[in-house]
C-alpha cells in the first residue's frame, strides 16, 4: 500500500516499513481474521510532514461537536443493565465492566458508556473479540478520528494507530534506565486545536509480567488543590506543545520546533459539568502570562499533584484481548516499561477528537456535585465564597 499523505501538499520524509518485524502470532491472528492485509508490510505509515506549517494546517479550525455523554440516560441503565458485573477499581477512578462485547453496543448503549467514561475516567473491558475496523466504529461514534501524521497505522484502517513497543524501540532505543514507550505521564494530543476526547485502547498481547497502565483523575487532582490555590489557575491558561518537532519552512537552520497551542488550565467537561486540572510534565510547556520561574515552580507543583497521590489514580494489570477507554480531558496516563522488551506487546488505539477546551468559574468539582465534600471543605468554600462577595 503505498503512502498517502493527510494532505496532499505534505511530502514524505521517511520510508514506509516493508516488513512484520516479527509481529506476535496473536496480534497476526487477530489481524488477519479482521482481514487486514499484511503482504505489504506492517504497519503502515501516512506520509509524515517536515515543516510545522504543513501540520499546522492539518486540524486548525473551528468543527462542530456533540459529547456522547451529554446525550445520555443519566441512569445509564441500557449499558449497566446487561453488564454482568460492573466494578469501581478505586475510590476516585476506573471501572471494570464484564459481560459485554464493545463491538455489539447499541448507540444507546455507547452514550452511556461515554457517560460512564466521563464520570469514572477510564473503563476496561475485557476478553473482546474486536477488530481493528469495529474499533474504529466505536470511535466515530464519539467524534472525528484523529489521524497522527507521526504515528503507524493499520493497513487500509484510517486513523486505529498501532501500539507496539517492539516497533518504537527500533526508532528510539530503550534500557532500564531510558524505558520505552510511553512512559511519562501525558495526555494525548494536547496540541490540537480541538484536543483529545475518548481514546480506545486495545491490546491483543501483553506480556506476561508487568506492563501495567496507570491513570490519574484530573477531577480530584483539582479538588485536592485549596479553594484559595484554585482562584490562582482558575481561568488561567498555558501553552501545550505537540510530542513531535518539525522545522520552521522559511528558517530550517534554526532546528526543530514544536507545534504549540494554548488552553486552559482547568477545563470543564461537557457531559459532567465539572472541573478538573489539565496538565502534564511530557507536554504542558508554560503558563501564559508568568516568568518562566513563575511558570516552572507553578507547573511543577501541579504535575506532582497529578503525579505523587496514589489515592486518585488506578494502576491497571492488562491480559489478552483487554479494552481501556479512557477521557484525556480528565486523565493524565502512563505506561509502565518494567518487562524491558523480554516480552512482546501489541495493541490499536483510536482516539476521538472533542470540543475546544472552555473553562466555566461557576462550574462545581465532583466532589461538590456528587455532595462528597467534608466539613473542612464546605469551611474553605465558604471562607472563599465570603471573600468573593466581600471583594464585590
Amino acid at each position: 500500500m503505498a503512502p498517502a499523505p493527510i494532505d496532499p501538499s505534505i511530502v514524505d520524509v521517511a520510508e514506509p516499513r516493508k516488513d512484520t518485524l516479527g509481529l506476535p502470532k496473536t496480534a497476526i491472528d487477530r489481524l488477519t481474521k479482521a482481514g487486514i492485509d499484511l503482504s505489504q508490510g506492517y504497519p503502515y505509515r501516512p506520509s509524515r510532514p517536515l515543516y510545522l506549517d504543513d501540520v499546522y494546517r492539518i486540524r486548525s479550525t473551528d468543527r462542530a461537536y456533540e459529547d456522547a455523554g451529554a446525550r445520555a440516560d443519566k441512569s445509564k441503565r441500557a449499558l449497566l443493565s446487561a453488564a454482568t458485573k460492573v466494578t469501581d477499581l478505586t475510590a476516585h477512578i476506573g471501572t471494570e465492566i464484564e459481560g459485554l462485547q464493545l463491538k455489539d453496543l447499541t448507540d444507546q448503549q455507547r452514550d452511556e458508556l461515554a457517560l460512564l467514561i466521563a464520570e469514572r475516567s477510564v473503563v476496561f473491558f475485557r476478553d473482546q473479540d474486536l477488530s481493528p475496523q469495529e474499533q474504529r466504529r466505536l470511535g466515530q461514534h464519539y467524534g472525528e478520528i484523529e489521524v497522527h501524521p507521526q504515528v503507524p497505522q493499520v493497513p487500509g484502517v484510517e486513523g486505529v494507530t498501532v501500539i507496539w513497543p517492539d516497533l518504537q524501540a527500533t526508532e528510539r532505543k530503550a534500557d532500564f534506565r531510558h524505558p520505552g514507550g510511553s512512559s511519562r505521564w501525558h495526555t494525548d494530543l494536547v496540541h490540537e486545536h480541538q484536543p483529545a476526547g475518548i481514546t480506545h485502547l486495545h491490546n491483543d498481547t501483553v506480556p506476561p509480567t508487568g506492563g501495567d497502565t496507570l491513570w490519574a483523575s484530573g477531577y480530584a487532582a483539582y479538588e485536592k488543590l485549596s479553594p484559595a490555590f484554585r482562584r490562582i489557575i482558575d481561568g488561567r491558561e498555558a501553552v501545550y506543545r505537540s510530542a513531535h518537532p518539525y522545522l520552521d519552512r522559511d528558517h530550517p537552520e534554526s532546528g526543530p520546533k514544536y507545534m504549540e497551542r494554548t488552553h486552559p488550565l482547568v477545563r470543564v467537561h461537557p457531559a459532567t459539568g465539572w472541573k478538573a486540572l489539565w496538565v502534564n510534565r511530557a507536554m504542558t510547556d508554560r503558563v501564559v502570562g508568568l516568568d518562566k520561574t513563575e511558570s516552572d515552580l507553578l507547573l511543577g507543583y501541579l504535575f506532582d499533584v497529578f503525579e505523587k497521590n496514589v489515592d486518585i489514580q488506578v494502576r491497571f494489570k492488562w491480559t489478552a484481548n483487554t479494552s481501556a477507554l479512557w477521557d484525556n480531558r480528565i486523565t493524565i496516563h502512563n505506561a509502565s516499561w518494567d518487562y524491558g522488551g523480554r516480552h512482546p506487546r501489541h495493541g490499536t488505539r483510536v482516539t476521538s477528537l472533542a470540543e475546544k477546551p472552555f473553562f466555566n468559574a461557576d462550574a462545581p468539582t465532583r466532589r461538590q456535585a456528587l455532595g462528597l465534600l467534608d466539613q473542612t471543605e464546605k469551611e474553605e468554600l465558604g471562607h472563599i465564597a465570603a471573600i468573593k462577595d466581600h471583594s464585590l
